[in-house]
């Protein structure tokens, strides 16, 4: 971003609590300055160690990919909607 400019605001939360067995919503939503498109979001999973695992890539070109440990459990929460909003949910 040119010095000057503003940028866009990633909002997610910082704590989600889920129920074993129900599907969870995790939000991730993206603030647009003018002129800002989001062209792909990448969902990872960080475990021990902070080694970091992709679970998933939405992008606007390609589509969505989701790794083969997460198919079927991780799906967009507005299957096909814009990528300011990608918001996933994980059964």
């Amino acid at each position: 971003v040119p010095a000057g400019c503003g940028a866009g605001v990633v909002e997610v939360e910082r704590s989600v609590t889920a129920v074993l067995g129900q599907d969870v919503v995790l939000p991730c939503r993206f603030r647009a300055q003018e002129q800002e498109q989001v062209v792909q979001v990448t969902w990872l999973k960080r475990g021990p160690g902070g080694r970091q695992a992709k679970v998933a890539v939405l992008d606007r070109q390609h589509g969505e990919h989701v790794q083969e440990p997460y198919a079927g459990r991780v799906l967009r929460r507005v299957p096909g909607g814009a990528l300011e909003d990608s918001a996933i949910v994980l059964r």
